[in-house]
């Protein structure tokens, strides 16, 4: 539908069977992943910012920084990581300069699962962060914390 997306995941198995399924429905596609040699990185890079290949599957690990993937519009994260910064950084591989498109970004959580749980850990580190960037003016809220709902975040 005229889109380019680009989809991450911390898990190089799961691009694995994400492609699997790509190439049955005969969808083109590139694959970034730790074992991906600098020059096919580069050549891969550019060639999905230039050509009609819609999808790109990048481990996040591998391919969450130094990137300009300024071909996509869409942005899907299929796992969350514990640590919500990298995939903010990630999903900046879209937002770079000379992007013309507005980007959409797309995290995947199931409901009851660990997906969710990391999630919430990490609006409680964002949180946190803030309250400590804002120089500890809600720091009230952090002491009032119990130790059953810090577990809970946990769990």
């Amino acid at each position: 539908s005229g889109h380019k997306l680009l989809l991450f995941s911390q898990f190089t198995s799961m691009l694995d069977i994400v492609a699997a399924r790509l190439d049955g429905m005969g969808i083109r596609y590139f694959m970034l992943t730790g074992s991906t040699k600098p020059a096919q990185r580069l050549k891969m890079v550019n060639s999905f910012n230039t050509d009609d290949t819609s999808v790109f599957l990048i481990s996040l690990k591998a391919g969450g920084t130094g990137l300009n993937l300024t071909g996509a519009d869409v942005v899907i994260h299929y796992d969350p990581w514990w640590n919500s910064s990298a995939e903010n950084q990630a999903s900046d591989r879209a937002y770079r300069i000379g992007q013309k498109k507005n980007v959409q970004i797309y995290k995947l959580i199931t409901r009851n699962t660990i997906e969710e749980k990391i999630r919430e850990l990490q609006q409680a580190k964002s949180g946190l962060a803030d309250i400590v960037l804002s120089g500890g003016e809600n720091s009230g809220n952090i002491m009032s914390m119990t130790s059953e709902e810090i577990l809970e975040l946990l769990k």
